[in-house]
């Protein structure tokens, strides 16, 4: 009977430690995912709403440090390098932080995005950019926090931050025209020697070894330092029949892994050539 109560008892109390009471949050978290030319960038943040309150200067105080919504720091995170003002920010992720102001807003990227709210100890080091805007009223009022992005150009976009009926942009400048050219030029040169040797590898997995052999070869002429390469060469050798061109392409790969101080590739290299009666 003890163990039966025990049993029960142990129940109820995991089924407490489980049971977790759900409402909604008073400002909620949202998260925006906007390619701009071809650059990734995303926006996480969390809405307060007026709720009748006065919003800046008053909730919001000017000229004060704000978090730039509710709960953790906004962050935004850029895939490319980019450029906002005269701010030039490395790709990676930031927190917005910003002055509100009568007649002007200073927007700052922030290098440490980790923090719950304004940092306790702020780091001038950290400040990646910023950028000093005007505000403008806007003819009605917008209840919830609002962050977005428009006006989008093949190399540009607005950052907008709306709330109350006060507007804040700022222009978000991308990389669209380098990467393009480089994608071009790239695609232009034909396949590199990576492209070969994953083509060489598919070709010899599916038994098409005429196949893998030419995209191989290829392969160890565009990258004669890669030990794995010259590995497969003598493997997709070997599975042709050409037995002195694979203990030739191994001791190439053995060399370069014994280089290396790949023990792995040492080891099998030495493997196939024991295998195939190298001398």
């Amino acid at each position: 009977m003890k163990k039966i109560i025990l049993f029960v008892s142990a129940a109820l109390i995991s089924l407490g430690i489980e049971a977790q009471v759900k409402t909604p949050q008073p400002s909620p978290f949202s998260k925006i995912e906007q390619v701009v030319g071809l650059t990734d960038v995303s926006i996480e943040y969390s809405r307060p709403s007026m709720k009748g309150r006065a919003i800046f200067g008053n909730l919001v105080p000017f000229d004060k440090l704000w978090r730039t919504g509710a709960n953790k720091n906004t962050q935004i995170t850029f895939s490319d390098d980019v450029k906002i003002g005269d701010a030039e920010l490395k790709k990676g992720t930031y927190a917005i932080f910003t002055k509100p102001g009568k007649e002007s807003w200073e927007v700052i990227f922030y290098s440490d995005a980790s923090n719950w709210g304004t940092p306790r100890e702020w780091d001038d080091s950290k400040v990646a950019g910023k950028v000093t805007v005007k505000p403008t009223k806007i003819p009605m009022n917008v209840e919830t926090f609002t962050i977005m992005l428009s006006d989008f150009t093949m190399n540009s976009a607005h950052i907008n931050i709306l709330w109350e009926n006060t507007e804040v942009a700022f222009k978000l400048e991308v990389p669209t025209k380098k990467k393009a050219m480089a994608s071009i030029e790239k695609a232009m040169a034909g396949p590199s020697a990576n492209d070969h040797y994953q083509a060489a590898v598919f070709y010899k997995d599916v038994e098409e070894y005429a196949k893998a052999k030419e995209h191989i070869e290829k392969a160890v002429a565009g990258r004669a330092d890669a030990f794995w390469y010259h590995r497969q060469h003598s493997l997709i050798l070997a599975k042709t029949g050409d037995k002195d061109g694979a203990i030739k392409a191994a001791k190439t790969s053995l060399k370069l892994a014994e280089e290396a101080k790949n023990a792995d590739y040492v080891k099998l290299n030495k493997d196939s050539l024991a295998e195939w009666g190298a001398k």
